[in-house]
Parts: structure tokens; sequence; C-alpha cells
């Protein structure tokens, strides 16, 4: 009968321990989440962009809108391996880019950027990286929207957010 009770004890306290874990995990989850959407909000503000969904992209895709697609990732990494259909590739650093550095992009200048997105200013641009947390398509879509473009668009989901919703992948 001790034996059982012990075993009873044990059950409870663990168990008790584990949704403390449980809680824990998930309030620290939320600060994580919490950040991330600050930042999020915070390079938006001060790049003043739009930015698109993953189901809307793929409805302007499916709809041919007009648009320029830019992937920001590495070209042998990752553009290489799969992007977004459509999306030309054109580097950009994760840290922010305030100043052209062109050791950072691949030795590209602004010039070759213009060149890629494009004369129309009015034309809708879309700039995408990895994943919500990478920066690399804030600072695309910062530099298209000081080099004029009006209708710029980050896409902060990203080749990540585009796999998790299952869309084809171009190679």
């Amino acid at each position: 009968m001790r034996k059982i009770a012990i075993l009873i004890l044990a059950a409870l306290l663990v168990s008790g321990f584990a949704d403390g874990a449980w809680a824990k995990d998930k309030f620290e989850e939320e600060v994580a989440v919490e950040a991330s959407g600050v930042k999020l909000v915070r390079e938006v503000q001060r790049g003043e962009y739009k930015v698109v969904t993953t189901e809307e992209l793929k409805k302007w895709i499916d709809e041919k809108k007009a648009m320029v697609i830019v992937d920001t990732m590495p070209y042998e990494d990752s553009y290489k391996k799969g992007h977004v259909p459509g999306a030309l590739q054109f580097l950009f650093p994760i840290a922010e880019m305030n100043e052209w550095d062109a050791k950072e992009t691949d030795g590209k200048t602004k010039e070759d950027f213009e060149k890629l997105l494009g004369p129309d200013k009015d034309k809708t641009i879309v700039i995408y990286c990895g994943f919500v947390k990478c920066t690399r398509s804030h600072n695309g879509a910062a530099w298209a929207m000081k080099l004029g473009y009006k209708n710029v668009y980050r896409y902060p989901g990203g080749i990540f957010a585009w796999k998790g919703a299952g869309y084809q992948m171009e190679k």
C-alpha cells in the first residue's frame, strides 16, 4: 500500500512539474513571438513598404499579376535549390544595410538592383528571404523604396512559409 501511495505521489509531482514546465515554455514562446512581431513592425515602419502574406502572394501569382518577385537569399545555398515561382535572385545581407555596400550584395550596385526591378516605378515589387526573422527582405524592400519604387511589398514568411503552405517551388 505504501508503494502505491509513493507511486501516486510521484506521478502527481511529475505531472505538476510537467504542467509548470509546459506553461513556462508556452509563455516564454510568447515573448519570442512578441519580439519577432515588434521587430517586423518596426522594420516595416522604417522601410515604409507594405507586407504581403503567403496566401495573397499565391493569389497574385495565380492571377498572373504584373510584378517582380525578388529572392534575397544566396544563389547557391538557397535560390538554386528552390524559390517562389518566377522569382529573380539578388543577394542582400542580413545586417541592416543603411548605405549601399557592394561587398554585401555579391559585388552588385544600386544600378544593378534597379535594372533587375525594371523602369516602371509603379509596378508591384515583392521582396522575400527565408523566414520572418530574416532581414534580407527588409534590406531589399527598403532599398527598392529608396530607389523610388512605390508599390513595394515585403513577403516576411519567405521561402519557409511558401514551403509550409505546400506550394510548388521553382528550381
